[in-house]
């Protein structure tokens, strides 16, 4: 007999588009949660279409919502808004990261919801919270890493670098999701249905809390060095003599000694005085760096990290995407898995999500195709076939039927 998922029983209705809301709700339905996605009818979420790289489908989209209902509902309709209604009637948690003011417009604050719903958990997500003058400003993810000051510490010193992810959606996704769980715990253990909100900006801001407190009480911010570390050296990547880039890590006094005797052959660096302690390698980090160059050109990268394996010291080949899919620690670990996507005689590879609990199999079920769902959703809530229909007609609910949209779930 299959055990049975964390989340299970737990209904989850949310009005998502993009990361930081999909990435929450995701996570839920991967513990069993039942997420009913809410779109818009004649599209869906914008992030369908971010491009169409995953046999046609996004490959944002098909990361972020596996496992959900999807459900087209046109909510400038009275007849749309009194299905959700229908729906949050009977839910555990609202999720939603419209734009700014958007919610309280259509009565879906966390007040007016929990002065109807009681035990409802509303969680809002934001770009700058929900109060102050930048709450009705719009926040994407690059938006927020340039306010948080991420920017002025990534990328060469000649030139600013966005993080490679959506960093400041992920994060925002995470913290929603932990608050969430949080929130079912208190309402299981006190019955109280506390409302949870995050912003993207101030999620990506406790992330910025090293370089925070490194400024606000060295007197400078870190520098933006690249792919070196802005209050550590050694530490980043070396070019060995086939090429590749070997990045290696000095964390201590020991390591550095190791690193001199058996990797440079140069154990006399440990006694000069501008290598001596941590600080004084940050400050003479040319003279360092020149140091583990000129070895690295003698070695090829595998030989190299030889050596450092050999020295105790931590290090890792500089990968490209390509060589981070074929990585050994998802192969031997088994973390991929088959799941379906819209439209394509064929599934894709997933990760496993990467908390593992003892006897839990985590859901990986298809990606819905936009409105998948709307007719066995309307069916349950009691609609019959002439509803349906006639919602269909009025453009409620999404005018193509759901079987001719590819469904995924077949």
């Amino acid at each position: 007999m299959t055990e049975p998922l964390p989340l299970e029983g737990i209904t989850v209705v949310s009005l998502e588009q993009a990361v930081a809301a999909p990435f929450a709700t995701r996570q839920l339905a991967d513990l069993g949660a039942r997420v009913i996605k809410v779109e818009r009818p004649g599209g869906g979420d914008f992030a369908r279409r971010y491009d169409t790289t995953v046999h046609g489908q996004a490959s944002y989209f098909v990361w972020l919502n596996r496992s959900k209902e999807s459900l087209t509902l046109d909510l400038k309709s009275q007849e749309g808004r009194d299905i959700l209604e229908e729906l949050l009637a009977d839910a555990d948690v609202f999720v939603q990261n419209l734009a700014p003011g958007a919610a309280d417009r259509m009565d879906l604050g966390p007040a007016a919801l929990q002065a109807r719903h009681p035990r409802l958990i509303p969680c809002t997500i934001s770009g700058y919270g929900t109060s102050g003058s930048w709450s009705g400003r719009k926040a994407y993810d690059l938006l927020v890493q340039c306010q948080t000051g991420l920017l002025s510490i990534t990328g060469s010193p000649d030139e600013p670098a966005r993080v490679g992810i959506s960093v400041a959606d992920i994060s925002a996704g995470m913290y929603a999701y932990s608050g969430i769980l949080s929130a079912l715990y208190t309402r299981a253990t006190t019955g109280r249905a506390p409302a949870v909100e995050v912003s993207l900006f101030e999620a990506l801001a406790e992330w910025m809390s090293q370089p925070a407190y490194y400024t606000r009480y060295g007197g400078t911010q870190p520098p933006r060095i690249g792919a070196q570390h802005a209050t550590i050296a050694p530490y980043g990547p070396f070019t060995a003599s086939d090429g590749k880039e070997v990045l290696l890590s000095i964390q201590n006094e020991r390591e550095w000694q190791a690193l001199c005797s058996t990797v440079l052959g140069r154990p006399e660096l440990t006694d000069d005085p501008r290598m001596a302690t941590g600080a004084d390698r940050v400050a003479h980090r040319d003279e360092v760096n020149a140091a583990v160059s000129a070895r690295f050109a003698e070695l090829g990268s595998e030989d190299a990290m030889a050596l450092l394996d050999k020295a105790g010291i931590a290090n890792a080949g500089v990968n490209s995407i390509a060589e981070f899919l074929a990585h050994p620690a998802l192969a031997e670990r088994d973390r991929w898995r088959d799941i379906a996507v819209p439209g394509a005689q064929e599934p894709v590879q997933a990760l496993l999500p990467p908390a593992d609990l003892s006897g839990v199999t985590p859901r990986m079920d298809p990606v819905p195709a936009a409105g998948e769902h709307t007719e066995q959703i309307l069916t349950a809530l009691g609609r019959s076939t002439a509803d349906i229909e006639r919602l269909r007609a009025q453009g409620v609910i999404d005018t193509t039927h759901d079987h001719e949209q590819g469904a995924s779930a077949k």
